[in-house]
C-alpha cells in the first residue's frame, strides 16, 4: 500500500491551529542518523487564537546567519500570554532552525538553502520537509506572512521592507495600504526574476498577502535593524485590524519611500579575486561611471589594484560584508527611487 500521500506532511506537531488560546510547542522533523535512528528536530512554534480575524504567519531565521528576525520573534513569543488580538497569530523565530543553531545560511545537514527550496518535497531532505510543511500546511492558513530577514554574513543592508505587490487589483489595493501602515522608511519593491523557488513566490500563489525585509548584516544583530523589524510587525498586525493599538511604533510612523532595482545597472560584480576597498558607504548616493572601489591582489603588492564602477545611479541599499572576494562575488547593490 502506497502511504505516500495519506498525511499532508512527514512534520509533526501537538499544535491545534484551530483551538482557542495560546498554545507553545514544537515541530517536529523527522531526522534519521547514524546516532539517532528514531529522532526529530524540534522547531519552536506558538500560535495565539483569539477569534474571528485574519492569520498572520511570522516567521524568522529562513536564513540562519540572519538574527534580527529570530531575535524580533522570540521578544513577540515573550508577549502572547498577556496579548489580545483578533484573529491568529503563527510564530516561528527558527524556521531553519538546524541553520539557525549552526549560524549559517544553509543548513548544515543538507546544505539546502530554505529559500530556495519551495514548495518543498514531502520526502525530500529535512529542509525540504520544512519548506513542504510551510506550503502545504502553514500558507493555506494565513492571510498575510512576514519572512524577516538580513544580509547573513557575506552582506549587508540598510534596513528595508521588501515587497510585492499581488497581481488582482482588490488585493493590491489593500497591499498598498498595508504598506503605508507599515510606513518603513524604506520599502523596495521585489523583482523575483522569475524565480519561483522563494518563500515568497510560494506565499503569492497561495494568494497569501507576502512581506519581507533586509534588516541588517554581518551576521551581528544591527540595533537599527531589529528596532525596524519590530516596528513592521507591530505596524502590520495594526494594519490587519489584529490589534487596536500599538503606542510608540505607531507614533514613530512617517511614511515611505518606495525603491526599485533596476536590473543589472544596479549590480556590481567582482572581475578578480582579492581584497576589495570600497570607495562608499552603505546609503550613499552614487552616480554611474564613479568608482566603486578597488580589488588588491596580496599575492602581487606590487600590482596596481583593479578599480570597479558603478554602471547605474542610485542608492547603496546594500554591499559585502566580506573584503576577501573571487571572481563573479556581488560587492554591492543599488536602488533607486520609484
Amino acid at each position: 500500500m502506497n502511504t505516500s500521500c495519506t498525511t499532508p506532511s512527514l512534520i509533526k506537531s501537538d499544535i491545534d491551529f484551530e483551538k482557542p488560546g495560546l498554545q507553545v510547542s514544537v515541530l517536529r522533523v523527522p531526522y534519521s542518523h547514524d546516532r539517532s535512528g528514531y529522532g526529530f528536530i524540534p522547531i519552536p512554534i506558538a500560535v495565539l487564537n483569539q477569534g474571528p480575524g485574519p492569520t498572520l504567519l511570522l516567521t524568522g531565521g529562513n536564513h540562519g546567519d540572519e538574527f534580527e528576525g529570530p531575535i524580533a520573534l522570540m521578544k513577540l513569543m515573550r508577549t502572547l500570554p498577556k496579548l489580545s488580538i483578533r484573529g491568529r497569530l503563527i510564530v516561528i523565530p527558527g524556521l531553519n532552525f538546524p541553520a539557525l543553531m549552526a549560524g549559517t545560511r544553509t543548513s548544515p545537514i543538507d546544505r539546502v538553502n530554505l529559500n530556495r527550496a519551495f514548495p518543498g518535497v514531502r520526502n525530500g531532505t529535512l529542509t525540504e520537509m520544512i519548506a513542504h510543511y510551510v506550503d502545504r500546511v502553514l500558507f493555506p492558513l494565513a492571510d498575510a506572512a512576514f519572512d524577516i530577514h538580513a544580509g547573513g554574513a557575506s552582506t549587508n543592508y540598510l534596513p528595508t521592507l521588501l515587497a510585492s505587490w499581488p497581481l488582482e487589483q482588490k488585493k493590491a489595493s489593500e497591499y498598498s495600504r498595508l504598506i503605508e501602515e507599515i510606513s518603513s522608511p524604506r520599502t523596495l519593491v521585489m523583482d523575483l526574476l522569475g524565480e519561483d523557488r522563494t518563500f515568497g513566490a510560494a506565499a503569492e500563489r497561495h494568494g497569501v498577502l507576502f512581506f519581507c525585509g533586509e534588516f541588517g548584516g554581518h551576521a551581528v544583530c544591527d540595533p537599527d535593524g531589529l528596532d525596524l523589524a519590530e516596528k513592521c510587525v507591530q505596524r502590520l498586525m495594526l494594519g490587519l485590524g489584529m490589534v487596536d493599538d500599538i503606542g510608540e511604533a505607531r507614533v514613530a510612523a512617517k511614511g515611505t519611500q518606495l525603491f526599485k532595482v533596476e536590473g543589472d545597472a544596479h549590480y556590481v560584480f567582482s572581475p578578480c579575486a582579492g581584497i576589495f576597498e570600497p570607495a562608499f558607504r552603505l546609503g550613499d548616493d552614487v552616480l554611474a561611471e564613479q568608482i566603486a572601489g578597488w580589488i588588491h591582489d596580496p599575492a602581487h603588492p606590487m600590482k596596481p589594484a583593479t578599480s570597479v564602477t558603478f554602471k547605474g545611479e542610485g542608492r547603496v541599499l546594500c554591499t559585502r560584508a566580506l573584503a576577501l572576494v573571487n571572481a563573479g562575488d556581488c560587492l554591492v547593490h543599488l536602488a533607486r527611487p520609484c
